[in-house]
């Protein structure tokens, strides 16, 4: 098979991307209504979470994560989900997944007509106790019941490892934790892994590791990197990805979130330097970076505060 290479220097690392051509295309599953909101102190109302997703859905997306249906008691932000979901102009060629915790959740996503649903899962025993409150052993328990029931009606599941190098309780979290908690995912059923560096410490060497450890068990079609950019580590660490043949990436406009349950890990990497990356190394996103700019600016000036994406605030200026 043919391929193209890219040579990048990332924060001072050269990091060789291979793609095979008749793969080199990228989707990017854009989590900023759901992951990157989920954390924001100030209430967004709905109709502007409602006109960001839209806004989305015109700059060529094909996966834009619309909420959550947890326990407004837990996550304030996403209490308006029902009415988000239904108010947003859904494209037939674009997914529109919704993040579900329980069998309430996934019966709440059901009735407002959610045709793709997400679980997460934590592979560090000390986040999974304090995110949703139960052993690893018992949420995989749990997730195996969602996803048969997801599934019995016809609806697809994408599974969420989180904290798949580092955990803000336990520290380091081993390789063989994630292959168990992943392998367990897919063969419930879930089409598609997304492995998450939650609180952002993870670096060439560990998400090396960790992938190293997963694809002996799990194919780079079936797995998608999800990097939070605490420590400016984001790119790098999807590269790592892409390089191991892994074509599927979250990211989050503006670089919008958190995690209410790590304190201090900023957002995902944002989408619109993700973009430019992948453009820059001649990868097709069918993301048009122009709309995307304007969209993480629109967001933005609502919170009252410069988007996190260099992208962004590089082109923004360059567009007036």
């Amino acid at each position: 098979m043919i391929l193209q290479r890219g040579l990048i220097k990332l924060k001072g690392i050269s990091v060789n991307i291979t793609f095979p051509r008749s793969k080199s295309c990228v989707r990017i599953v854009e989590v900023g209504p759901r992951d990157g909101l989920q954390n924001e102190p100030m209430q967004v109302p709905t109709e502007i979470k409602i006109d960001l997703i839209n806004r989305l859905s015109e700059t060529g997306l094909k996966t834009i994560e619309v909420t959550s249906f947890v326990s407004p008691k837990w996550v304030p932000q996403m209490a308006d989900n029902s009415k988000v979901f239904e108010g947003i102009l859904k494209k037939p060629d674009i997914s529109y997944p919704v993040l579900v915790p329980n069998l309430k959740g996934l019966e709440a996503a059901v009735k407002v007509g959610a045709k793709e649903i997400a679980v997460f899962l934590s592979a560090s025993e000390g986040f999974s106790k304090k995110n949703i409150n139960c052993t690893v052993e018992e949420s995989l328990a749990a997730a195996k019941t969602v996803i048969a029931t997801a599934k019995n009606q016809t609806l697809r599941v994408r599974g969420y490892v989180s904290c798949v190098v580092g955990c803000p309780y336990d520290g380091y979290v081993k390789p063989a934790a994630v292959s168990r908690v992943a392998e367990c995912l897919l063969n419930y059923g879930c089409y598609e892994l997304s492995l998450g560096d939650t609180i952002g410490v993870g670096s060439k060497n560990s998400i090396e590791n960790m992938l190293h450890d997963v694809l002996q068990i799990i194919s780079p079609d079936k797995l998608a990197i999800h990097c939070h950019d605490t420590y400016g580590q984001g790119l790098v660490n999807i590269c790592t990805a892409l390089d191991r043949g892994i074509t599927v990436v979250d990211a989050s406009v503006a670089g919008l979130g958190g995690c209410p349950y790590a304190k201090g890990a900023t957002g995902n990497v944002a989408t619109e330097d993700l973009v430019y990356m992948l453009h820059g190394c001649g990868v097709d996103t069918n993301v048009d970076l122009k709309k995307l700019v304007n969209v993480g600016r629109f967001i933005s000036d609502f919170l009252k505060r410069p988007p996190l994406s260099k992208v962004n605030n590089a082109m923004f200026s360059k567009m007036q």
